[in-house]
């Protein structure tokens, strides 16, 4: 059986709940799931800015390794064992410091094994993207 047919959807709140539980101090916003998507919301802080008064790559980097995590557990079920095995990121215009990143992610393969995700991440209230991003996720065995 695939992991398509095998699907385990898991709600909004249910995820919540995992991450508040699995990592307390994480500042994830997740606001929709399903339909093989998901969209988050990463706050952020003065922390997360680089030299420069720009956002960090290592928190987009971040952003976009957890919409797909998010992404993947909603369209599958509670894979906590998932990991990522590859993440390809194109920066493409500077982020704004003072508003929220919005990772906009869509699965576009999900098999026993891999799921790959493309995600497009935007500073808050502006429509071009400021970076794009393809990951690849290993499934654990047991999960398909």
């Amino acid at each position: 059986m695939s992991a398509e047919s095998a699907s385990k959807s898991v709600s909004k709140a249910s995820l919540k709940a995992f991450f508040d539980k699995e990592w307390p101090d994480n500042n994830l916003i997740i606001e929709s799931v399903g339909g093989r998507k998901a969209r988050i919301r990463m706050p952020v802080t003065a922390g997360d800015l680089r030299p420069g008064n720009t956002v960090s790559g290592p928190f987009m980097m971040s952003a976009v390794d957890t919409a797909v995590y998010v992404a993947i557990m909603a369209e599958l079920g509670l894979v906590a064992l998932a990991v990522t095995t590859n993440l390809t990121i194109n920066f493409l215009r500077r982020p704004r410091p003072d508003v929220d990143v919005i990772a906009e992610c869509r699965l576009i393969k999900v098999g026993k094994v891999l799921v790959v995700g493309e995600v497009s991440l935007y500073s808050d209230g502006d429509d071009q993207a400021i970076a794009h991003a393809v990951a690849t996720y290993s499934l654990p065995k047991d999960s398909a």
